[in-house]
């Protein structure tokens, strides 16, 4: 699958692109069954009131593989098992999208995913404020697969178009979690002013982002559980990169198609 002129220019400009009905369906399946082996006693699969948060102090889990805290459940046991690398890092119309933005022959070859990640319906809960954050931790491109519906509002991966721009001089070197506290909350504050995209979707869509893009799980209002993969792919050479300030072309390292193409600018 390639990705189109219109769409490159898309993404430059506004930080994401949102793809539909990318994902296999038989293994969304199965994410959505494995997802399971993670619940306490008493959340169950076909009982959607039994999905409603938060989760009583008593089924808080902080081990990193099956975290569950608040409104959110982060599974992330299965993540280095072959099929979830192949339902979303490595399905074919997915590597060839990064590689296309990323350069052919320059993708690290994942060994696992971040695994599935939800968030919990609030129920009767007031809503959380919106404030977007980035991530510090180094890659380049990331993908977000929804596993089941997200209907709106209904705690979609949230997105701030255009921040990936002013959030990218705010660190001192490309990748690296080393924000400059001053400058990065001057632009979050910022940013939190403006609409923000909430990316919902159905089962099989993919939002791809750009590594510095302001973004958070949106609140959940709807009645729906959130269900969603994430991976972030980094190129070949991320070891030195990771390393170099922040440049002047700050799309150096992506692929010659993606930087012939004119950005928001043009």
């Amino acid at each position: 699958m390639k990705l189109t002129t219109d769409e490159l220019r898309f993404f430059k400009r506004n930080g994401y692109l949102i793809k539909r009905n990318i994902l296999n369906p038989e293994l969304t399946e199965r994410a959505r069954a494995r997802l399971w082996d993670g619940a306490p006693k008493g959340r169950t699969r076909d009982d959607p009131s039994t999905w409603v948060g938060p989760w009583a102090k008593e089924e808080e889990n902080d081990e990193g593989s099956n975290h569950r805290r608040g409104f959110r459940w982060n599974f992330r046991e299965p993540g280095d098992e072959e099929w979830m690398v192949r339902l979303l890092a490595t399905e074919p119309k997915i590597w060839s999208m990064a590689e296309q933005m990323l350069g052919a022959g320059q993708l690290v070859q994942p060994e696992r995913i971040r695994g599935i990640y939800c968030t919990l319906p609030y129920g009767d809960h007031p809503s959380q404020e919106l404030n977007c954050h980035t991530d510090g931790h180094p890659f380049h491109l990331g993908v977000v697969g929804y596993i089941d519906d997200v209907p709106p509002e209904g705690g979609s991966f949230m997105v701030w178009p255009e921040s990936h721009r002013a959030f990218y001089p705010c660190y001192t070197s490309q990748y690296l979690r080393d924000q400059i506290d001053a400058e990065h909350d001057k632009v979050r504050l910022e940013f939190n002013t403006h609409t923000p995209v909430d990316t919902h979707g159905r089962a099989g869509d993919i939002v791809f982002w750009h590594h510095r893009l302001g973004h958070m799980a949106s609140p959940n209002t709807s009645g729906q559980l959130r269900q969603a993969v994430l991976y972030d792919y980094l190129k070949t050479d991320i070891e030195q990169a990771q390393q170099e300030p922040p440049q002047e072309d700050m799309w150096r390292d992506w692929s010659d198609e993606l930087r012939a193409i004119g950005d928001w600018q043009d």
